[in-house]
Parts: structure tokens; C-alpha cells; sequence
């Protein structure tokens, strides 16, 4: 595997989710792998599960590892082809992501949307830029429109927690006072398209995804009807993909509570807002996955870096 920068970058999911549970139980067994390579993560954004678990995950792997906060650290990059860079930018990504080649034996980036500029966001420009100029594997530590890493520790704790043969596993939005990426429910959307699973995303309207990415799911818009019968609920909010960026209602009537949670487990990626997205009681019962969830996402990673170290 070159690059992984989507969901769909997986040539197998089960094989991948079982491989990363024996890592889990054993997450030193390759430690040898990376020996003499380096990895260097670039944060363009802020960061807690994805760059500790990442980093861990690497360690794992015997990779060392080199950390940059590009947004207080570096230059100001420039993306555009041909641009007379009189601005404010200060570097161009030819030469960064080249230079950067150099350093490093694999390089991932954390890069998140505008909300302001679809078009933008949605060509990745950050994303694009590296894998277009550098001459090593890129991974997707979440950009404008995917988070695979989630995705993918998302479906290691669906697998370990699931008992039944077809599961009903429930995307739903949550109020949130800021504007927030799609990309976290993107992904798991994704993902949730190569599980055996009885699938369904709720929403307030105004509120669908990109209908290009959630084209064989249900979309039930009233929240009680779909949580009916859930084994897994996984609550995320997003604001307007058709009205970019925008925050369209903050209903706190689609706050998830216990009693609407019923016997289901709870999933979320963290941070969370406690008493705005979720309630207490959920988040602190025993039908909460998020810990394991955080947990999942070394191994998440793990998998990742141990396929891409495999090819090279």
C-alpha cells in the first residue's frame, strides 16, 4: 500500500480489523519493521487522541518519529500553481513537501477545512499537495472531508463489541455551538458501507451529507424512529454540507440521552461536549465505548503503518 488517505484504501476491512486486534494483543511483535525509518507527523491543526495515538503507534513499530505544529512552526505554505507569492505566504508546497521527503521514510498530515470554500476543501489541497511532491507514503491523519483513522479504530471497537450476526448501528447528529467538518462522519459512513449492518443516519433536515458518499445509506429524519432497536449509536455533529459550513439549528432536543439511548452502546470519536452533545449519564455508564474507542486508534494506526512499511 503507497498512501492511506481514505476508507477506501482498504483492500479488505475484516482482514484489516483482525489484523490490528492481534497487534493489539500483541503491539511489539513488529517493533523491528521500522527500525532505521522515520516518520514525521505534521499538524496543521490541534490534536490529542490522533497525535499521541499515532506517535504510539509508530513506537510500536520501532519507526522514530518527528512532530511538527505547522500552523506555529512553519512557513506559510502556498498550494496554487503559478502564483506570483507576494502575499502572505511564505514557501511553496513543491519545495516543502520535497524537503520533507528527505527527512522522512513516511510523512502524515492533519490538515481540517475552511467551511468557508467547498470547492476547496474538497480538492484537499493540503493532502493532494504532499502526496503530489513527495516521493514517500502520505497518511490521512484527518483532512477537509475523511478521517480514516477514526473510521477505521471505529470499526476494530464495533467488531469487538458486536454479538449478533447483523447489528443496527445508528449515526446520529448532535447539537454543537460551533461549525464543524463532515469529516469524521464521512468516514464512518464509509466504513459502514462494507460492514454486514443494518445502517441508518439521522438528522435534522438541512443537515444531509454529500449525497455522493451517503448514497446507499437510510436517512430517517426523526431521531426516535431510528434509534429503535440500536445496538451501536454513534452521535457526531456536522454542520450544512448544502449550506456550507453553516449552523442551521442547535436543537438540544437531539442531545443524546440515556433513556433515548435505550440498551444500545454509545460511540463517539472525543472531544466531546458533555451536556450539549451527550449527557452524563451516558457518557459516564457502562454503555460507553468512547475510551476504547480512543484506545482503538493506536491500532488503528498501527495496522496503517505496519502495511505501508511492508511495502516499501
Amino acid at each position: 500500500m503507497k498512501h492511506y488517505l481514505s476508507i477506501k484504501d482498504i483492500d479488505n476491512l475484516s482482514e484489516w480489523v483482525k489484523e490490528a486486534r492481534i497487534l493489539k494483543s500483541q503491539p511489539k511483535a513488529d517493533k523491528n519493521l521500522g527500525a532505521n525509518k522515520t516518520i514525521c507527523l505534521l499538524f496543521f491543526n490541534n490534536s490529542l487522541r490522533t497525535r499521541l495515538s499515532t506517535q504510539k503507534a509508530a513506537m510500536n513499530l520501532g519507526l522514530d518519529v518527528m512532530v511538527m505544529n505547522f500552523g506555529s512552526e512553519g512557513w506559510a505554505l502556498e498550494y496554487g500553481d503559478g502564483t506570483i507569492m507576494n502575499q502572505n505566504t511564505s514557501e511553496h508546497i513543491k519545495e516543502a513537501a520535497q524537503v520533507v521527503s528527505q527527512y522522512c521514510d513516511i510523512v502524515a498530515i492533519r490538515a481540517f477545512p475552511s467551511l468557508t470554500d467547498k470547492e476547496q476543501d474538497e480538492a484537499e489541497v493540503v493532502l493532494n499537495g504532499f502526496k503530489k511532491y513527495t516521493s514517500i507514503p502520505v497518511v490521512n491523519m484527518e483532512s477537509s472531508v475523511g478521517h480514516p483513522l477514526q473510521a477505521l479504530a471505529d470499526a476494530i471497537t464495533l467488531d469487538e463489541q458486536n454479538t449478533k450476526a447483523r447489528p443496527k448501528v445508528v449515526l446520529s447528529w448532535a447539537p454543537h455551538p460551533k461549525a464543524l467538518p463532515h469529516a469524521v462522519a464521512n468516514s464512518f459512513v464509509e466504513m459502514m458501507g462494507l460492514q454486514e449492518a443494518d445502517f441508518v443516519i439521522t438528522h435534522p433536515e438541512g443537515y444531509e451529507l454529500n449525497e455522493a458518499i451517503t448514497q446507499n445509506a437510510t436517512i430517517e429524519y426523526d431521531q426516535k424512529k431510528a434509534l429503535e432497536n440500536a445496538d451501536f449509536v454513534y452521535v457526531k455533529n456536522w454542520s450544512s454540507y448544502k449550506d456550507y459550513g453553516k449552523i442551521l439549528i442547535q436543537d438540544p432536543n437531539w442531545m443524546m440521552t440515556k433513556e433515548k439511548l435505550g440498551s444500545a452502546k454509545f460511540m463517539h470519536c472525543l472531544p466531546v461536549r458533555r451536556n450539549v452533545v451527550v449527557e452524563d449519564a451516558v457518557l459516564d455508564s457502562d454503555q460507553s465505548l468512547v475510551i476504547e474507542q480512543a484506545n482503538n486508534r493506536t491500532y488503528s494506526a498501527q495496522i496503517v503503518l505496519k502495511k505501508i512499511l511492508e511495502s516499501l
